[in-house]
Parts: C-alpha cells; structure tokens; sequence
C-alpha cells in the first residue's frame, strides 16, 4: 500500500528539521507541529513557551506570526485559539491536561477557545457556561454543534455578528483559500494575487473598522 502523500506544510516542516539537532527546542517544536491534529495540546505548551521566551527571534524571526506562518505553517488566528486554548485549560481545566496520554481524545481546541471565550469574554450565566462545557468536557460534542450553542447563546445576550465580526470571518475564510491555493499548482500566478489582494483589503477594512472615530 502507498503512502499517503504528504502536504507542502509537511515537507516545508521536515526539510527544516534536517538542518536542525533533534535535541534542539526548534526540533521539538516543529516535530510536535507535525502532529498537530492528535496533540494540540502539546503544541499549544510550545508554541506558548516560543512567544512569551522570545525564541523566534533566536530563531531568524521578527515576529511570532512569522515564525508560525513560514516554520510550523499555521496562520495567526490558529497560533491565538491555541496559545489562549491551552492557557485556559492550564488555569481552567487542569485535569483535562491529565488525559493527554489516554486514549480517549481532548477536546477539540476550538471548543476549549469557546469555553474561554464563553467565560473570560462573554456574559454567559454560570448556568449557560456550565451547560457548554458539558457538551465539550464530558459530552465530547462536536466543534459544529458547540459553535452552534455558543451562537445561540450569545445572539440571546444580543451579541449578534456585527460588521467587525462578518469583516473577520471573511478574512478568516481568505486566509483559509489561500492556504488551500498555495497547495495547488493549478492556480495561475494572477489568482493568487487576487486572492492576496483581498486578504490585504479585508484587512485594511477589519483595522479601519476597529480603530476609534478621529474626533473633530
């Protein structure tokens, strides 16, 4: 039987680390990133250790989200949700961290975000949080069907998608195609570039959006 055949962020990540010792933190880091589907736990403990020690730049790096978009190949969002994911749970959720090695999967990092979000950010009842960390702790729901309580709850709260949130989506969402795009040889050079073009808009559009109105 074949082998399953690897993806450009998979090869991007092993050419790297055959220029680097195994026992080296840069080594470790990339080599978790590899397993990033089945232990995001263990990557969300590095990738926390890189930013707040600096490392990236020891590394060649100016910035955190540059180091993880060339090096581990995840986008900004992505490093956020598992940096703060793993952050609650290391405050939160301490015993979950305990099941890392058994056979029965964590949570998906998404839905531990929404449980931080749910507690730390949003006006969620303890009875409302409490009802959506069953569905994540010990129901073992699925992400779709926590985000879908998490919506339903927060619209309840009057919290409804406004401009800045439809803004990120569609960025989110542009950032993904390009992702995906980058994988393709197919697409021709003038549509990556009006794909990158539109993340650059999207972008410029989320800050002009979040930026305070300029008093007269």
């Amino acid at each position: 039987m074949s082998e399953t055949p690897k993806s450009k962020a998979e090869m991007v990540i092993e050419r790297i680390m055959g220029d680097l010792d195994p026992g080296s933190d840069r080594y470790q880091v990339l080599a978790t990133a590899k397993q990033f589907k089945s232990s995001w736990v263990e990557l969300g403990s590095k990738l926390q250790q890189v930013q707040q020690g600096g490392l990236f730049r020891d590394w060649g790096y100016d910035s955190f989200e540059d180091y993880c978009s060339r090096e581990i190949r995840i986008k900004r969002p992505t490093a956020e949700k598992l940096t703060l994911a793993y952050r609650y749970m290391e405050k939160e959720e301490p015993e979950l961290l305990a099941r890392q090695g058994e056979l029965k999967p964590l949570p998906d990092y998404r839905s531990v975000d929404l449980l931080r979000q749910a507690r730390q950010e949003k006006d969620f009842s303890d009875e409302e949080y409490a009802e959506l960390r069953k569905a994540v702790v010990e129901d073992d729901r699925s992400h779709p069907t926590v985000l879908k309580r998490f919506k339903e709850v927060s619209a309840a709260h009057g919290e409804g998608p406004d401009a800045v949130v439809l803004l990120k989506s569609g960025l989110s969402a542009a950032r993904r195609l390009e992702g995906v795009i980058d994988q393709l040889d197919q697409v021709s050079t003038e549509q990556r570039r009006t794909v990158s073009d539109l993340i650059r808009q999207l972008e410029r559009e989320v800050e002009a959006a979040q930026s305070p109105p300029v008093e007269e």
